[in-house]
């Protein structure tokens, strides 16, 4: 037995580059973040013309769920993947069985073609847990148990409760519970900022420490929810025109919001 896991890691850290970050952050707030997910963010755009054509929100949050579990190792941009989603399920609206449906969906996705059978199996054994639940679960969830629905997809899955595609998830369902219950609840502080490639990279400019617990310490002294703070991030670190040019027009902190990129 060592001693290595109590002792305390003095992590890297450039202190004036995160008061600069941890400045501009507090300046831009929930209010901003919201914006860009409901304004900016492309993925919101498809959950809204899915439940649209769904006209079954217990069904279109059951998916939104599922869907953010296969949303890994994907052969194009996320944007293009959730609409591609969004298409498919507006055409075909009758799912009898989730797993069989994305058996068909994903044979023939352009845009999800990595690992299609491990994610097959993967909805086989989240589909029961999706099966019990009714919308006024879904609803329960939303308004005050997004923490809880992270507990039960992470034991069910036999993943940990930070894992990507878990918070992911928790994300992506707080989108479609605003759509579908038409109110703007934040995300709980306590669930993490997904650890995907551009988050690590962004964090190395400010510390060595881990993105999760690095951007943990962040949301607590801005006030800003870990999942919030990805929205922000996102369109300073994706790098594609058309998401700089909806955030310039629905944004009025939009030059703030790219300075993030010069830190």
């Amino acid at each position: 037995m060592t001693l290595d896991r109590f002792v305390r890691v003095k992590y890297r850290s450039d202190d004036e580059k995160i008061r600069e970050l941890v400045g501009i952050l507090s300046e831009l707030g929930i209010d901003c973040a919201r914006t860009i997910e409901e304004r900016v963010d492309l993925q919101f755009d498809a959950l809204k013309n899915l439940r649209e054509n769904l006209k079954d929100d217990e069904l279109f949050m059951k998916l939104v769920i599922a869907n953010s579990l296969v949303s890994y190792q994907l052969s194009a941009k996320g944007e293009n993947w959730w609409w591609e989603f969004s298409e498919y399920f507006s055409k075909s609206p009758q799912v009898e069985s989730i797993a069989e449906a994305y058996s068909h969906f994903l044979s023939k996705s352009k845009t999800n073609r990595r690992l299609v059978a491990g994610k097959i199996k993967r909805l086989k054994r989240v589909e029961p847990f999706l099966n019990s639940l009714s919308l006024d679960h879904m609803k329960e969830y939303y308004f005050g148990g997004m923490e809880r629905l992270r507990d039960e997809l992470s034991n069910v899955l036999g993943s940990n409760k930070s894992a990507k595609t878990i918070v992911f998830s928790v994300k992506m369902f707080g989108y479609a519970g605003r759509i579908a219950f038409s109110d703007f609840v934040p995300y709980p502080m306590v669930i993490e900022i997904p650890d995907d490639v551009r988050i690590n990279a962004y964090t190395k400019r400010f510390t060595n420490e881990p993105p999760v617990s690095f951007w943990k310490k962040i949301a607590e002294e801005t006030g800003i929810p870990p999942l919030h703070i990805d929205s922000i991030l996102w369109p300073v670190l994706g790098g594609k025109p058309e998401v700089v040019e909806r955030l310039k027009q629905h944004c009025g902190e939009w030059e703030r919001v790219l300075n993030l990129s010069k830190l």
